[in-house]
């Protein structure tokens, strides 16, 4: 539908809309001058709002209906960002009165539950009395609870029925099983959601033009505890996100496809027949990744569809569904022309190239994303800015980065979503440990989070390190730095996630021609006899791009180069405690076929699926070993 016709269609509905203002003033006894005031003001009204249409859309082909739902939701998500925001910058300035007021909340709605009449939840008056009448829990301490929520005993922990049974992603360890409420959900979407669109709107204006948005979002998979409560996931899925999916360039039937692969082959399509892309979306930066990685392999497929008209007779799509796609689709010759000149000129900045218009990538590319997001901005997505939305988990909405333009991910903690108390990094072995609220933490530090949140977790530690950065007003800043299962420890060492990262992109970095895709590390204890004897070591996997072997020279640069960045880690090695890491070049591939077993087996969605860096699973190592070309 051209801008021309949008304009007539418009012009009509107002002239219609006059109409019906004057005759329902007739029929109800209104002064004719008033009717036909009335009439003006709409007319008027409409005027104005098409003219702030017309100047915000950006391509063509679009229906009015669609246009006028994305204008009104645009509107009104930005009204409520701003109300949301002003709320959150109250809050920073009287942090202790929100955390306080959030955790009597939480205490208050669960009192009558056979938790909180064991802590005496109705007698709590403060923070300090909670936090002496109720330990610090880890996930042992809900799993028999949770096993009796699950098979359909009310009232345990939380006042009302979950509306799922929600799987961690199992990166430091096995997935465990957490409740999900209507407020968990609510809080998400009011404190973070419109909240961070208000801070993109602010840094990119552009992305209030009506342009269409691809988001990389698949359809996940649930089974039914005893009880019929969903098991799977805690993210939004498609099907919760109905009203907003014509906002999004793939079309409402390809978010019922089951196949990861079939859904991706579609979003990439019709993401390809708009030019006028205007962001790309979704949970992690990864997704992303491999969204491009798929388009580099299958980009010749794609064009012909979009020349001829139709879907790949490949994909294994229900009858009703294909019926529904291939009506979308028309031969377009022209833009597979424009598409294929794209493609052969190569894949580094070729985002920009297939959609001019591109203002945004919004994905969180912190933690163990950070990678992926680096190798798009280095690659496919050259001159593409990031934004990196939400510091958040299984257990709900955690953090909002308000500094979108900033190339560090720092996240300001949301004092009304969870009450949070910090364990400093010194005492993390203990069992019931001293913690600090977000008025008692320092600069610079680092802590564990232990969090209690609207969905039955109290005092609750979540495994995540972070690093406060900084303070807004009086509430913390801080940027993730690892999750205590995701630590390479086989001496005592404890080397972090992100500091190994930092020494193996040095050691990369003097590997002529190499470029990292990817990488995971494992213990030599979880190994065995599959390596042979030697001193307790890391055993390195590393998928790359530019080189087919590595010397013994250039592997053993890795070992100097984490000794460089960790003290303790050096005089480990020059004690002879720890041996020298070994380091396994991988086949291309190797870790997307390890990401496809590891979904699998955690019964993971790959809208929330994070890679592991750090493998306790001996059948991943071994697969790797499997996989190995030098």
């Amino acid at each position: 539908m051209t801008s021309s016709w949008v304009r007539v269609a418009l012009s009509l509905g107002i002239a219609v809309l006059s109409i019906a203002i004057a005759i329902t003033g007739q029929k109800q006894g209104m002064p004719p001058p008033l009717s036909a005031a009335l009439g003006v003001f709409s007319v008027a009204g409409m005027a104005l709002i098409w003219r702030d249409i017309n100047s915000k859309l950006k391509g063509e082909k679009r229906t009015l209906s669609s246009l006028l739902s994305q204008y009104f939701a645009v509107k009104l998500v930005g009204w409520l960002g701003r109300r949301q925001r002003g709320k959150l910058e109250a809050d920073t300035l009287n942090v202790k009165q929100a955390q306080e007021e959030t955790l009597l909340r939480r205490l208050r709605k669960n009192a009558d539950t056979c938790y909180g009449r064991q802590y005496d939840f109705s007698s709590i008056k403060d923070s300090d009395v909670f936090r002496a009448r109720h330990p610090v829990t880890t996930y042992e301490h809900y799993r028999e609870l949770i096993r009796r929520i699950a098979v359909g005993e009310e009232k345990v922990i939380i006042a009302e029925k979950p509306l799922i049974l929600a799987m961690t992603s199992g990166t430091s360890g096995a997935s465990a099983m957490l409740l999900s409420t209507k407020d968990t959900n609510t809080e998400f979407f009011l404190q973070g959601v419109s909240v961070c669109l208000d801070a993109m709107r602010r840094a990119f204006p552009a992305t209030e033009s009506l342009q269409r948005t691809t988001k990389f979002f698949y359809t996940p998979t649930f089974r039914q505890s005893e009880a019929g409560i969903p098991i799977g996931p805690n993210s939004s899925t498609p099907a919760s996100s109905r009203h907003m999916l014509n906002l999004y360039t793939t079309p409402a039937p390809a978010f019922e496809v089951p196949s990861e692969k079939d859904t991706l082959y579609l979003h990439l399509l019709f993401a390809l027949k708009d030019p006028s892309v205007g962001t790309l979306e979704s949970n992690f930066a990864s997704t992303v990744f491999y969204a491009f990685s798929a388009l580099q392999e299958r980009w010749q497929e794609l064009v012909e569809d979009i020349e001829q008209g139709k879907i790949s007779s490949a994909l294994a799509l229900e009858p009703k569904v294909r019926a529904s796609l291939e009506a979308v689709m028309k031969p377009d010759p022209g833009r597979a022309a424009q598409l294929r000149a794209h493609f052969q000129e190569g894949f580094r900045g070729i985002a920009k190239r297939l959609w001019p218009e591109l203002h945004l990538v919004l994905a969180v590319d912190s933690g163990s994303n950070q990678i992926y997001g680096e190798m798009l901005r280095e690659n496919y997505c050259q001159g593409v800015p990031f934004y990196s939305p939400f510091y958040a988990a299984t257990e709900g909405l955690i953090g909002v980065n308000l500094w979108p333009e900033e190339p560090s991910r720092r996240y300001l903690l949301c004092p009304r979503s969870m009450f949070c108390e910090f364990l400093p990094e010194g005492s993390l072995d203990e069992e019931q440990p001293h913690t600090l609220l977000m008025g008692e933490v320092e600069e610079g530090q680092n802590y564990e989070l232990v969090i209690t949140n609207a969905s039955g977790l109290f005092r609750y530690r979540i495994g995540d390190i972070v690093k406060v950065v900084g303070f807004h007003n009086q509430c913390p800043v801080v940027e993730f730095q690892y999750r205590r299962g995701q630590m390479l420890n086989v001496r005592g060492e404890k080397v972090s996630e992100k500091l190994f990262l930092g020494a193996l992109k040095n050691a990369v970095a003097q590997w002529p021609g190499a470029h990292l895709v990817d990488y995971c590390c494992a213990e030599s204890g979880i190994l065995g006899d599959s390596i042979g004897g030697s001193d307790p070591h890391y055993q390195v996997f590393v998928e790359l791009k530019g080189v087919r072997n590595l010397t013994e020279e250039q592997r053993y640069k890795l070992d100097v180069c984490l000794q460089q960045d960790s003290a303790v880690y050096k005089s480990f090695r020059i004690k002879g405690s720890i041996g020298p890491m070994r380091v396994q070049l991988v086949a291309e591939g190797a870790f997307k076929e390890l990401r496809k077993q590891m979904m699998a087996f955690s019964n993971t969605s790959p809208n929330t699926f994070k890679m592991h860096r750090v493998l306790r699973r001996k059948e991943y190592a071994d697969f790797l070993l499997g996989k190995t070309v030098s």
